[in-house]
């Protein structure tokens, strides 16, 4: 196909396309599913990627409210985008960039830049071809230089904002060989009040896409169970696929099993075969197992961890959840994760941080619920309870501290609190003259110098470590002589910024500016976390023997 001059783009970039959509509900889980072949196809030794597009008109996650669409995860390159890029990332064991996301506010952002510079020389600007063209374009080059790419289209079929995501779809299985592309759609597939797998829901959903031009490859029924052989039958029959082609993805009580289930039901290798990749795939009995062998180990136990934050919702937390599911995995015991909310710790919710073997604060923005997590921090400062801050919870372990050890009455952050006297938590001097905030943060990875000799540097094995950072306030440098030769130690810094905090004589107290949970993997845990872990452990079977 020509290159059109108005796009740029190069179709010959990338190799096999795997698109995956969504119908009757959102939240099924197709971006699990997605991320789920991918991990199967790398272990069968392609070098796999993925790109999620999200049909809003934000330029990207940064500005959302964690309510609405969970947390905001932060890119190696700064990238504020959906938490669904951290599944890919995770699952993957990939590090991805902005440009693996694609929004409507993106594309139309930079159509309408192009079109003010005068690049479409006095074209009529339409969504076909030019927006759908950039669509493409972004994909496509996301994809350059590996094996598979998958895009996940976000929100469900027949939602008006998608609309021109679908057709740019339809263009591209047009513009592919058939044995480049593959479009796999993930439907519902509910119970009726008799036990009934109902197979209508999906075959409504199959005949939205087709009306747009578009035939599903693969059709992936979510259920409570496995799909009945008869139920898979009747959504080929109707749907017009071949029988091997529709898939079980039953509920797991870990999505870290989703891939060992895909993987029973044939998933990967119906997808390299159609692909004409499975001669060049690794032999199945020389694949890599290391995420089977995980994921399936038998633990050792189980520990409580408090997370105190103010939003009651899994999603606003989630990497942190899957940071600390991260480092069971890799010390071979269970983590409960007790939910402490915030703003009801003086209610049921402070007994709960007592009944807890550690303690988490994370991140967060405003406010609400800051008075609840400096109360969680103290009770951990002082009972001896091992602790993790990051971000904000970084930054109140510092005002804590201020408060009730360096006595400086009525310290706070000044993103708090603009009138304290004791602004210990200042606003980053590049972000004075800042109106717009979207982006404007600290953002992306940066490097941190650890000191020899400290926790830190025994947490890390390293002088120095690289993690993601997002945030407008620092530690404020004119109080750094009020926190020297005290038991709080600054132990890591980038420059004249403070970017970790210790404890000394404490079994594990810890605090990073950063978010290393947003560079935890399965296969590979975030040193901050197993070093909390590790400290619970050892205090819970000190606890034990001294009860024993």
């Amino acid at each position: 196909m020509p290159t059109e001059p108005e796009t740029d783009y190069d179709p010959s970039l990338g190799n096999k396309f795997i698109f995956v959509t969504g119908g009757v509900m959102s939240g099924l889980g197709k971006g699990i599913t997605a991320a789920s072949t991918g991990r199967l196809l790398a272990n069968a030794g392609f070098d796999v990627t993925a790109v999620k597009i999200d049909p809003y008109l934000n330029v990207d996650a940064g500005t959302m409210n964690p309510y609405q669409h969970g947390e905001v995860y932060v890119l190696k390159d700064g990238g504020e985008v959906d938490l669904d890029l951290g599944n890919y990332e995770r699952f993957l064991d990939i590090d991805m960039t902005f440009d693996h996301n694609v929004t409507t506010g993106k594309t139309y952002q930079h159509v309408i830049e192009k079109e003010r510079a005068g690049d479409y020389l006095g074209k009529t600007v339409q969504i076909i071809p030019h927006v759908t063209d950039d669509i493409k374009r972004r994909i496509r080059e996301a994809a350059e230089g590996h094996d598979v790419c998958i895009v996940e289209v976000g929100g469900t079929v027949g939602d008006i904002e998608g609309m021109p995501f679908l057709e740019a779809l339809r263009q591209f299985a047009h513009e592919e060989d058939e044995e480049d592309f593959l479009l796999t759609h993930v439907t519902l597939v509910p119970y009726s009040k008799n036990g009934e797998q109902k197979t209508k829901p999906t075959q409504h959903s199959v005949k939205e896409l087709r009306s747009i031009g578009l035939q599903p490859d693969i059709l992936v029924g979510r259920c409570e169970d496995e799909l009945d052989p008869s139920t898979k039958e009747k959504i080929a029959l109707f749907c017009d696929v071949p029988t091997d082609a529709v898939f079980s993805n039953p509920d797991v009580e870990d999505i870290y099993h989703v891939p060992l289930m895909v993987e029973e039901e044939g998933l990967d290798e119906y997808v390299m075969e159609r692909f004409g990749l499975a001669d060049e795939a690794v032999p199945a009995e020389e694949r890599d197992t290391q995420w089977r062998d995980l994921v399936t180990q038998e633990t050792g136990g189980e520990v409580d961890i408090a997370l105190v934050g103010k939003y009651d919702l899994e999603d606003a937390y989630l990497s942190v959840n899957e940071a600390l599911k991260h480092a069971g995995l890799e010390r071979g015991v269970d983590v409960n994760v007790l939910w402490v909310d915030s703003e009801k710790m003086a209610d049921d919710d402070e007994a709960r941080l007592r009944e807890a073997d550690g303690v988490v604060v994370p991140g967060g923005f405003g406010s609400r619920g800051t008075a609840g997590k400096i109360e969680a921090i103290r009770y951990a400062r002082e009972h001896d309870v091992p602790f993790l801050g990051l971000c904000l919870g970084f930054q109140l372990a510092v005002v804590e501290y201020a408060r009730n050890v360096l006595g400086l009455e009525g310290a706070h952050s000044a993103e708090i609190d603009a009138e304290t006297p004791h602004p210990v938590i200042d606003l980053l001097p590049e972000q004075y003259d800042l109106e717009d905030l979207g982006g404007t943060m600290r953002l992306g990875a940066h490097e941190t110098e650890i000191a020899p000799g400290t926790l830190a540097a025994d947490v890390y094995s390293a002088e120095a470590c690289t993690e993601r950072h997002r945030h407008r306030y620092e530690v404020n440098p004119e109080y750094f002589e009020d926190f020297a030769d005290t038991d709080l130690v600054f132990s890591g810094e980038s420059g004249n910024r403070m970017e970790i905090l210790e404890l000394d004589d404490h079994p594990y107290f810890l605090g990073t500016q950063f978010h290393p949970e947003f560079r935890s993997r399965p296969t590979r845990a975030s040193p901050p976390f197993v070093g909390l872990l590790d400290a619970v452990v050892e205090s819970t079977d000190e606890r034990l023997e001294v009860e024993a």
